[in-house]
């Protein structure tokens, strides 16, 4: 398998896994200290937080990507294949047009978090660095979007839902 394939398939997954050991590892540790050594540490709820937001920006295009996104099936019951189609095309451009508005926003919130300096307060990290995910979140989110929706264009009628698997 070609590592561009393999990114195709696995990155949010893999990302969200390490992010995922990592929090529950520093919270591991800070729950020991804390109950066994009665001794706090000062950055780990901080950092355990931090990386809450990657994952929450990072699962974004991950639920695209295997289309598991929260939505409302019921309706899709009851419609003609090809209307599920035009309205699962329909979905995927609104969802392309919202990320690409959200892209460019985030694109501001980080240069405005560089410009001012501010660094967090355990840890001392650039605060840039934890709302860099907005922008990796909603740009993976584009490239998502637009892999889903020409799937759904390709796929023949009755298969849209399975596009994204």
């Amino acid at each position: 398998m070609s590592a561009i394939k393999w990114l195709d398939e696995n990155l949010e997954k893999f990302i969200l896994g390490i992010l995922l050991t990592l929090m529950i590892l520093i919270m591991g540790v800070q729950v020991v200290a804390r109950y066994v050594f009665n001794s706090s540490l000062s950055w780990s709820e901080e950092l355990t937080r931090y990386l809450f937001v990657w994952s929450a920006f990072l699962s974004l295009p991950y639920t695209i990507k295997t289309n598991i996104a929260l939505k409302i099936d019921q309706l899709f019951t009851v419609l003609p294949e090809g209307v599920k189609k035009v309205l699962w095309i329909i979905g995927y451009l609104l969802m392309f047009i919202f990320f690409i508005f959200m892209f460019k926003n985030s694109i501001g919130v980080v240069q405005s978090s560089m410009n001012s300096g501010q660094r967090s307060p355990a840890l001392g990290l650039p605060m840039y660095l934890i709302q860099f995910s907005s922008l990796v979140g909603f740009g993976l989110a584009i490239i998502r979007t637009l892999q889903a929706l020409i799937l759904t264009i390709k796929a023949p009628i009755g298969k849209e839902e399975e596009n994204c698997h």
